[in-house]
């Protein structure tokens, strides 16, 4: 049973994405699971091109520093003209109403004059990147189940019309996981792209400054520490960031503290405990581009080894080669 998942590098790694995916990966991952930097959905948007390179890097380090096995880590690019020439396939084989109604294609699209056709046209991409892998589950959540199932309409089409190649994935809805929001604005959830970082803490922040943003972030002014998501969603936020940490329940931990101040500290020391050792092999990785280099050629490799046989039937099968 193969599962896939992906981040892209359109910011630099942040908390929420660390508790709620990254620590799960490395946690539960097994050698026949795929895990990459989805660089090229980073390009459906108007970006920097050192940027993405120098994120993308970063990213790898971190899916490795946080103990996600190597041998499934990767980079999407790595296998851009297989991806490439499995794209083509797919979009020959994907109708331009199912492309439309793409959900995001139609927010992010709302009110602007122009976009690019990678917008359009991305979730074939990553139907692509799912079928060429042969994954049986995707976790997502549901802004990308969408995606998901356009994947498996291209499978079993291609399929039935032309043979057998590709397994019909299913997404799934990953383990409950810490619902991280902005420190600054708690009814918004922390992102990595955010525009104003002074409510989000990065992996590689230093202590002290993770330290800071936590001391500051948003509460009220009620001055009772308790779990209460709706009326309280600034103190529920610490509260479910340090059940993150500490592994236990938000509402379990709330007794435990008499002010504001006691639970800020306690979630920064805990937020700082956590990041420490990732933090540090990150950075040594990063140090040492020959050996992130190496564990990068190794999976792409490995990538390539495994969806070989599926793209050259696809091709054979369609009409190609």
């Amino acid at each position: 049973m193969t599962r896939l998942s992906a981040i892209t590098p359109s910011g630099h790694v942040q908390l929420g994405n660390y508790l709620g995916a990254i620590r799960r990966w490395a946690a539960e991952g097994t050698g026949d699971d795929v895990y990459f930097i989805s660089d090229l959905h980073a390009m459906t948007s108007s970006h920097n091109p050192a940027r993405l390179r120098a994120l993308t890097r970063e990213q790898l380090a971190v899916l490795i520093a946080a103990g996600v096995p190597p041998r499934s880590v990767g980079v999407q690019s790595d296998l851009v003209r297989e991806l490439g020439a499995l794209t083509w396939v797919l979009e020959c084989t994907c109708t331009y109403g199912e492309a439309a109604r793409m959900i995001q294609f139609r927010e992010k699209s709302v009110g602007r004059s122009s976009v690019r056709l990678s917008l359009l046209t991305y979730p074939v991409l990553m139907a692509a990147d799912i079928l060429l892998q042969g994954a049986h589950e995707v976790p997502v959540g549901d802004d990308q189940a969408q995606h998901v199932e356009l994947a498996r309409a291209l499978a079993r089409r291609f399929n039935g019309t032309y043979g057998e190649v590709f397994a019909v994935p299913r997404a799934v809805v990953p383990p409950t996981a810490a619902r991280v929001r902005d420190l600054a604005d708690p009814t918004r959830k922390m992102a990595k792209s955010a525009q104003d970082a002074a409510g989000t803490v990065f992996v590689l922040d230093p202590p002290d400054l993770v330290r800071r943003k936590i001391k500051r972030a948003v509460t009220d002014d009620l001055g009772v520490v308790r779990y209460a998501p709706d009326e309280q969603p600034g103190v529920a936020n610490l509260l479910e960031i340090l059940a993150a940490c500490a592994g236990k329940e938000p509402a379990e931990l709330a007794p435990a503290f008499d002010s504001y101040a006691e639970l800020k500290e306690a979630t920064a020391e805990a937020v700082v405990q956590e990041l420490a050792g990732v933090r540090e092999r990150t950075t040594a990785l990063l140090d040492d581009p020959a050996e992130l280099d190496r564990v990068r050629a190794h999976g792409a490799e490995r990538a390539r080894e495994r969806s070989r046989h599926r793209l050259d039937a696809a091709l054979r099968l369609s009409g190609l080669g």
